[in-house]
């Protein structure tokens, strides 16, 4: 069982969006049994809330259903547990490296390090946006990596 953790600040917008499109890319490879993957945040703005509705209504354009997501707060245990701790950014990264334990320091990572499409390192956070657009960008990204991150752990195991 591969475990993975998606992690951006608030856990509303990018990581759950993140959460979702790699589940939905594991079941449709047939490896659903395979993977444990869960999303949160950094901060503890919106712990109990569900996904920003913005990410949801373009999430769902896409197929991708964000409606049972609660938002939390990345815990002590999280860093034993997951096999992968990926950030959405940079800021966050900083902070997942600075709490991670050092004998799982190497599980934290960029997400878009896995990018194959793109050239960006950073997801960025589309909540004080203006539109749809944002939100767009912030799905290709994540499916970009996705498909990367996905390819990677199938050739290493």
């Amino acid at each position: 069982m591969t475990h993975v953790l998606f992690v951006c600040m608030g856990n509303i917008c990018r990581s759950p969006s993140a959460e979702f499109v790699f589940a939905n890319m594991v079941a449709e490879a047939g490896l659903a049994s395979e993977f444990h993957i869960e999303s949160a945040g950094t901060h503890a703005y919106h712990c109990g809330d569900g996904a920003d509705p913005r990410s949801r209504k373009v999430a769902l354009r896409r197929g991708y259903d964000l409606s049972s997501h609660k938002a939390r707060k990345v815990c002590e245990g999280d860093f034993e547990h997951f096999d992968y701790i990926l950030a959405m950014d940079r800021a966050n990264l900083k902070i997942l490296t600075h709490e991670a334990p050092a004998k799982h320091a190497h599980k934290v990572a960029l997400f878009l390090d896995f990018a194959q499409q793109h050239e960006a390192r950073e997801v960025p956070d589309p909540y004080y946006g203006e539109g749809d657009s944002g939100f767009e960008l912030v799905l290709d990204l994540i499916e970009d990596a996705s498909r990367g991150l996905l390819e990677k752990i199938r050739s290493s195991s």
